[in-house]
């Protein structure tokens, strides 16, 4: 994409009351892609000059990437674990588990915000929900951000005949994490534009903090806005304002504490 495309999206972002911007690249890693990495440097910078957070999926990084992203401003880093150690080699054969957590190790050395959930109706057992939940809770420090995703069936792809998530699935999946990450943004992603108004309010009520809009996430359609800023007046919803803490797990627990104390009060 031109830089003017990014900033325009990221400007209409804003617009729309995003407080974080996710850019993303169909790359296995950044190797060899000097010119690119260097743009989305840049753009990383212009969007933090926006007042907006900045977030990055990119494939594997290496640490000395990581270093400069954090540098131009990048507010957190997204690299999914999708599923449990034990079936990812059933959907997954261009990278390993271990490359996966080493980029997130990378990633939180250098002070950035990590960002990692799964996927699920992949064809895995309940037990596989639960290695990968585990796995993230289980990390030196829990991902500030968890996006939960539903598998989103594309035809012509090997898991195209796969069955769709129910919503209680999808419930469980949330409460769980939120329980077990109980500082995480729970994020609702891939898989919301299947559930109704009062399937995504429950799933707001198990645990979900956070929805990723806009009108593709990566290749599959997503929620039109004006039906989310239906959903948002309907349900009461306010949008939280943009973060720049070096330390997001603490502000977002004092702003946790905060709450708390005033609704005791």
């Amino acid at each position: 994409m031109t830089k003017d495309a990014v900033m325009e999206a990221a400007q209409k972002a804003k617009e729309a009351g995003s407080t974080r911007f996710c850019m993303g690249a169909a790359w296995r890693d950044t190797v060899g892609r000097k010119t690119n990495f260097n743009q989305i440097l840049e753009y990383v910078k212009d969007i933090r000059g926006m007042g907006m957070e900045v977030c990055c999926t990119l494939g594997m990084l290496e640490k000395q990437q990581a270093l400069k992203l954090k540098e131009a401003g990048l507010t957190a880093y997204n690299h999914n674990l999708d599923t449990s150690r034990e079936y990812y080699p059933n959907v997954i054969t261009t990278r390993t588990y271990d490359e996966r957590l080493e980029t997130i190790k990378f990633v939180r050395d250098a002070g950035i915000s990590v960002c990692s959930g799964g996927i699920i109706g992949l064809g895995e057992a309940e037990e596989d929900r639960v290695g990968l939940l585990h796995t993230l809770a289980t990390l030196p420090s829990h991902p500030e951000s968890v996006p939960i995703n539903a598998l989103v069936s594309v035809k012509g792809t090997p898991l195209q005949d796969q069955k769709p998530v129910e919503i209680w699935e999808m419930i469980r999946m949330i409460a769980t994490a939120r329980i077990v990450m109980p500082k995480a943004m729970v994020r609702l992603s891939a898989g919301r534009v299947k559930f109704s108004m009062p399937e995504q309010a429950l799933c707001f009520l198990a645990g979900a903090n956070s929805i990723f809009t806009g009108e593709k996430l990566l290749t599959t359609p997503n929620n039109d806005f004006d039906a989310d800023q239906l959903m948002f007046k309907v349900l009461g919803l306010i949008p939280k304002a943009p973060s720049f803490s070096e330390e997001p797990a603490k502000a977002y627990e004092a702003e946790a504490c905060e709450e708390a104390v005033s609704s005791s009060g």
